[in-house]
């Protein structure tokens, strides 16, 4: 018995791996193929347009150079992302208490997600001018936080009412409602709404970096970004974009990770390959 298990279980693994791995990988290899070839054939110089080698020998030349940029735009989203997470989750509790608190503030939360990040970044920044590492944060946090406050309120105002009114059955207090019934039912959509504020944070350092244009030895990866492209460095820009699209893919993928580990055992999204 425990032997056809073990089988069951590698050839689960064996699909996954080939669904979520071989296929994309598949598609990637595909279409840096074609890439390359229209290079070639449309004689398209570097300046315009580089060939996925030269952007990938860039990368290793420049490596030593992008790779600190890299790592300073990533504290900047993680520290940008934890206070998103956070501050998120205790404002959809908040609004989650009462409507009339919901519907009283709920509307700014909007605006203050609609108001493009460009328009007021620089305002922050002149306001924090004496913290740029502030000021960055702050303008990825206003663009990482508000996905978390909406899924996360509407995971709390989701719950089954049967299960409320079971709760009230048995006199349970509102914060014992909302720590034992409300908080476990959302959970799926908070981390719903950390695997799309992971990539908004990473967004919202990266404009926050352009607009500030922040050089010296302590400059995001933004900045080398804009400094290849003012030199028509364009193997360089393709080589930092290339970067900061792999970190992206690594935030989304290490969130997923962490959703499926947390709701593996119990959550029908996360284990419903096992029927």
């Amino acid at each position: 018995m425990l032997f056809i298990r073990r089988l069951q279980s590698q050839k689960k693994l064996g699909k996954l791996i080939s669904a979520d791995v071989i296929a994309p990988i598949a598609v990637g290899i595909l279409a840096l193929f074609l890439w390359d070839i229209l290079v070639r054939v449309m004689h398209l110089p570097p300046y315009i347009l580089p060939g996925p080698i030269l952007v990938f020998k860039t990368l290793i030349t420049d490596w030593n150079e992008l790779f600190p940029s890299l790592l300073i735009t990533l504290q900047i989203t993680i520290v940008a992302f934890v206070a998103a997470a956070i501050s998120g989750l205790l404002i959809a509790i908040l609004f989650a208490q009462s409507k009339w608190i919901e519907r009283s503030l709920f509307p700014y939360a909007v605006i203050l997600q609609t108001t493009p990040i460009v328009a007021i970044a620089p305002l922050i920044i002149l306001w924090l001018k004496n913290n740029t590492f502030a000021a960055l944060v702050v303008c990825a946090w206003i663009v990482a936080f508000f996905p978390i406050v909406s899924n996360t309120t509407l995971g709390l105002n989701s719950v089954d009412q049967n299960l409320v009114n079971l709760f009230k059955l048995y006199k349970a207090s509102r914060w014992q409602t909302l720590l034992y019934l409300r908080l476990p039912s959302a959970m799926p959509y908070f981390l719903g709404g950390l695997k799309i504020s992971g990539g908004l944070a990473l967004i919202g350092a990266v404009v926050a970096e352009f607009v500030a244009g922040t050089g010296g030895a302590k400059s995001g990866i933004a900045y080398r970004i804009l400094i290849s492209s003012y030199n028509l460095q364009i193997p360089r820009m393709f080589a930092a974009l290339f970067m900061t699209t792999g970190l992206g893919v690594l935030i989304f993928v290490s969130l997923s990770a962490l959703s499926d580990l947390i709701l593996s055992k119990w959550h029908e999204s996360a284990v419903k390959e096992e029927n």
